[in-house]
């Protein structure tokens, strides 16, 4: 039989609130199973899970990573997930570089307005 992990085991584990795995399970990210009137997780829901936390980590939205997970799903080589994953990947980095050179420019400016 698989582990099983109820809302709060869960929770604990991960260091989120309760109330951020019932928000991505609304969103669709991760379907728990029922025993009686106990939501309980499997080892696929704690990885999706992860997944999740670590994309919102890196900035991407809940639908980038929606698309990425649901490609998994329908991909099981994981050519297409891997695909769209890095193309993603490329536009984050050039989005924080671009992010990076702004605030770089700020600071000269400040730095100037300062002296």
């Amino acid at each position: 039989m698989s582990e099983l992990f109820t809302v709060n085991q869960l929770a604990e584990e991960l260091g989120v609130t309760p109330r951020a795995i019932r928000f991505y399970e609304v969103k669709g990210l991760i379907a728990p199973r029922r025993a009686g009137t106990t939501r309980v997780f499997d080892r696929r829901d704690r990885a999706r899970l992860l997944l999740v936390l670590r994309g919102k980590r890196l900035g991407f939205s809940l639908a980038e990573i929606r698309q990425i997970l649901d490609l998994y799903d329908a991909d099981h080589t994981q050519h297409s997930q891997i695909s769209l994953l890095l193309a993603r990947v490329r536009q984050r980095i050039e989005e924080l570089e671009q992010q990076h050179r702004d605030l770089e420019q700020t600071l000269r400016e400040l730095r100037l307005v300062e002296s």
